[in-house]
């Protein structure tokens, strides 16, 4: 009957929209930093720990378990090494890339 560990899905859908749209906008020929590509790791960073730290604030405020909020941060391993492992198979510019799509 408690469904706030719900709201974590948000962070799910959040998390590869920055790095997806920096790689559209910069081209990869330029082997220096790039700001944008910084600023959406950065970005991608920051919603990554926020889906780890709102369910630890859920559970301090008693609005889920402890068990729930172990289940949470489980379930948010394994989807973020999921999101991780598809950018850095198919993140490759060649015939096999996640863009021609």
């Amino acid at each position: 009957s408690q469904y706030w560990p719900l709201f974590v899905l948000f962070f799910y859908i959040l998390s590869p929209i920055p790095y997806c749209i920096a790689r559209r906008l910069v081209d990869d020929t330029d082997a220096t930093s790039n700001a944008c590509k910084e600023l959406a790791i950065f970005l991608t960073t920051g919603i990554v720990v926020s889906a780890f730290g709102l369910p630890i604030v859920f559970a301090r405020a008693e609005l889920i378990y402890w068990g729930a909020c172990a289940l949470v941060l489980t379930g948010n391993t394994v989807i973020f090494a999921t999101i991780l492992g598809f950018f850095l198979v198919f993140g490759s510019n060649d015939d096999f890339s996640w863009q021609q799509w």
